[in-house]
């Protein structure tokens, strides 16, 4: 090899190794945030996450509980005036109102009486799945009577059966009857009124009221039996002269608000009770 070759392949070695160091490091730094930046999404904290219902009125109030049997209650007060029943469609997270899952439902169809003002909320009066029934058995369903301001628990098949003042001016959320009042009847009515899974643990939610007329939304994500749920019920949620139904649950288990954001298992749901002010 002569003396102008190798300087010549001199030359080349240190060009190479000139351009090999600014392209290690762009590898390096290239692999860095591939692993970072992933990393801090999945980490973000949930109160970083602006929600679909994030900036609403907040008409409610907000109380977590642990009952002593370790089922914890995320709670929501709402004057029964600001209760709005609507159509969800898909999990609530991505409902733009604050609230929680409603009724019973199988694909597109309310099995739950579902009613503002007459009207249910998921079709025609009258028609398979709109609302207007409890599907196949009569069932427990809150009723808010807006001309007397009254909250009642009904036992009833369909929105012809409501018992209220001005059908123009109420609403019927349908469930199962939980009779707080009445500790040694609650387990044949459920039974009756064919609440699924009682024995089984599940997430639950149910809708509450008290003799102030003041209205709880409430969600568990503590896998529990119905007479759990209905126990803890009683042992932390406020008031005197409580009455109130079991609403869907498992999956359908779920919670929009500021403070607590519950998916249950992120799937779609039919109906939910909405707290007035959402678009």
């Amino acid at each position: 090899m002569s003396v102008q070759t190798e300087a010549g392949s001199g030359k080349l070695r240190r060009i190479c190794t000139r351009k090999r160091w600014p392209l290690s490091f762009a590898l390096l730094v290239l692999l860095v945030l591939v692993i970072v930046i992933p990393a801090v999404l999945l980490n973000k904290p949930e109160k970083q996450v602006r929600e679909a219902f994030s900036g609403l009125p907040h008409d409610y109030e907000y109380l977590e509980a642990v009952s002593p049997g370790q089922v914890q209650l995320h709670m929501m007060a709402v004057a029964p005036e600001n209760v709005n029943l609507r159509a969800a469609g898909s999990d609530l997270r991505r409902v733009p109102a604050y609230g929680i899952n409603g009724g019973f439902f199988y694909g597109t169809d309310l099995l739950s009486v579902a009613v503002m003002n007459d009207a249910p909320v998921n079709g025609a009066k009258g028609a398979y799945g709109s609302g207007w029934f409890n599907a196949k058995y009569a069932r427990g369903t809150l009723v808010w009577d807006g001309a007397t301001g009254r909250l009642t628990v009904q036992t009833v098949s369909s929105g012809d059966e409501l018992s209220v003042s001005d059908r123009s001016h109420y609403w019927a959320q349908g469930g199962i009857s939980m009779n707080l009042q009445q500790d040694g009847l609650w387990a044949a009515v459920i039974a009756a009124e064919h609440l699924p899974y009682a024995d089984e643990q599940r997430m639950r939610s149910g809708l509450v009221y008290d003799e102030t007329g003041k209205l709880w939304l409430i969600v568990t994500p503590t896998l529990c039996t119905a007479e759990e749920f209905r126990t803890a019920v009683l042992q932390t949620v406020p008031g005197n002269g409580r009455e109130g139904i079991f609403l869907d649950g498992d999956g359908s288990s779920q919670m929009n608000a500021d403070e607590a954001v519950l998916t249950g298992d992120s799937r779609p749901v039919k109906q939910m009770i909405a707290v007035a002010g959402g678009k």
